[in-house]
């Protein structure tokens, strides 16, 4: 599973003490508790996948109605790296244009703290779930998973994404928002998505707003 980090607390299973076997020498107890460790750690994998497995898109999803301008007022991840560009990271715009065949293009910008504009620009591709697409990242040279689990059109949407790169896989979540000030309630929904997933809170971040990039 390489870098994915979920924080699940998940008891190992069919675990046997060595103190259940007062009359096992050595070698027995080791034969015993491999193995069981083992079920443990397959238990742990099983959570993982299922995890991954019950975010769905929402229900009903409508491509037509995501298009336009939204704020990206929330990110959060439980990848490394996160942790020391947090504080540098800024409300950037993103416009979503869906396309005809089903696809949907996606161009970023946000201002650096020198001033800088930056830009990014994706075409997810539609699959067969509604609300589901995949990409492939040149910034990160990742390939996406990308859902939309949670949407009011005029209001806010929330994407979840699994990001893979060699053989290594990571969460991000972000929240948009067609204002730059979205509701307590809505930040409060994303937050504990956050948190359902494993992120750690001080992985959570509302991101301060800045000037639009021209």
């Amino acid at each position: 599973m390489g870098g994915l980090l979920y924080y699940i607390n998940v008891p190992a299973l069919g675990r046997i003490s060595s103190s259940t076997l007062p009359n096992a020498d050595s070698e027995t107890r080791s034969t015993v508790v491999m193995p069981t460790t083992m079920l443990g750690m397959l238990g742990v994998l099983l959570c993982v996948l299922a995890v991954r497995a019950n975010v769905m898109p929402q229900a009903d999803f409508d491509l037509q109605k995501i298009g336009g301008t939204w704020y990206l007022v929330g990110f959060a991840t439980n990848a490394d790296w996160f942790v020391s560009r947090k504080a540098d990271m800024k409300m950037g715009t993103s416009t979503l244009t869906p396309q005809p065949n089903g696809e949907l293009e996606m161009d970023y910008s946000s201002l650096k703290s020198d001033g800088r504009c930056k830009r990014m620009n994706h075409l997810a591709k539609k699959t067969d779930t509604p609300g589901k697409f995949a990409y492939h990242s040149r910034r990160w040279g990742s390939d996406d998973d990308m859902r939309v689990v949670d949407v009011k059109y005029d209001e806010y949407a929330l994407f979840y994404t699994i990001k893979t790169k060699d053989g290594s896989s990571y969460i991000i979540n972000k929240l948009y928002s067609r204002t730059q000030d979205p509701s307590k309630a809505v930040l409060d929904k994303f937050t504990q998505f956050s948190l359902e997933q494993g992120i750690l809170a001080e992985n959570i971040a509302i991101l301060p707003k800045t000037e639009p990039c021209t």
